[in-house]
């Protein structure tokens, strides 16, 4: 099945970085500054193409799949999942932009592509001039907030991270359903209208594959037994992210009807305070998927702080 080209004007490439192949469109001039975008979950790295190209004005855009994802390699299972961490994912970022010719680059992402970004942030110190992290909190501060109210509206952490293969299974068993409601469910409108009927293309496509589905619900089972242990360590021993921070979220999205451990109302500004030096952040009138249901918003607000000094 042929998908339709989302990416008009941009290169596709399949690197090797070693462990996996990542599938990414390159584009802008390669005399811009780098930037990467990474996509999250259960999209693919189509999500992007709203505002690709009007990045790759003033940006050489790196647009991968994350391994397990779109048209990325999938991973050897190893023990706890490890093969889907954040830390693993990471590490395959800094390989391919290396392969690329990239010591240091600034980075957006999207759900479980910021989840990548703020531990690459963590783990390769340097690496990035510039993070924005679009409607996450961190993994730690996600289940620790996880209260009985939220987690009804977040339920997916706990069913994706159930054991091999009940999640697989269930899904298997009606997967463009699946996928359909859950884009759906977290938009503020409750509906397709978001999206692209070309991205759904691609998004419906992953889906219908058996080992994308697995892999996917790898990373939630990942984000359980080693993701959140690593920011806990992280935040007991002090380390902060030292690059500028924005966090942008959608105003029906997940972060902005998050509550403290306690039940206190905690902003996703707040607590990325306590993860990084320099932070700013606003909302986006969209639920989750901020890039697709908000565009030009999303854009408005990118644009100023990508082009901030160091």
């Amino acid at each position: 099945m042929e998908l339709p080209d989302l990416f008009p004007g941009f290169a596709t490439e399949t690197v090797d970085i070693g462990a996996v192949k990542l599938f990414a469109r390159i584009g802008g001039s390669v005399d811009a500054p780098p930037l990467v975008l990474l996509h999250g979950y259960p999209e693919t790295h189509v999500m992007w193409a709203g505002i690709a190209g009007e990045l790759a004005r003033q940006f050489r855009v790196v647009i991968p799949d994350l391994r397990g994802y779109g048209m990325s390699g999938i991973a050897e299972l190893e023990p706890d999942s490890a093969q889907m961490s954040k830390r693993a994912m990471a590490a395959d970022i800094v390989a391919l932009m290396a392969r690329l010719g990239h010591a240091r680059f600034a980075l957006v992402g999207h759900d479980r592509g910021a989840r990548v970004g703020y531990r690459l942030a963590l783990d390769f110190s340097g690496k990035l001039t510039r993070l924005a992290v679009l409607d996450i909190v961190p993994t730690i501060a996600m289940w620790q907030g996880m209260d009985a109210q939220y987690g009804m509206r977040a339920y997916h952490w706990f069913f994706l991270a159930q054991p091999r293969p009940l999640p697989e299974m269930l899904i298997a068993a009606a997967p463009v359903a699946y996928l359909e409601h859950t884009l759906a469910s977290w938009t503020a409108g409750k509906s397709l209208e978001a999206f692209a009927p070309a991205a759904l293309e691609h998004y419906r496509a992953a889906f219908l594959q058996p080992e994308r589905i697995a892999a996917t619900c790898e990373d939630y089972r990942a984000g359980w037994a080693v993701d959140r242990l690593l920011d806990a360590a992280d935040h007991a021993a002090g380390r902060t992210i030292a690059c500028p921070v924005m966090a942008l979220w959608g105003g029906a999205g997940f972060p902005a009807e998050r509550t403290g451990a306690a039940g206190e109302e905690a902003s996703p500004l707040s607590i990325w305070r306590q993860w990084a030096d320099q932070v700013s952040g606003h909302s986006i009138d969209a639920g989750h998927f901020v890039v697709e249901e908000n565009r030009q918003e999303t854009l408005d607000r990118l644009m100023p702080f990508l082009h901030a000094p160091a």
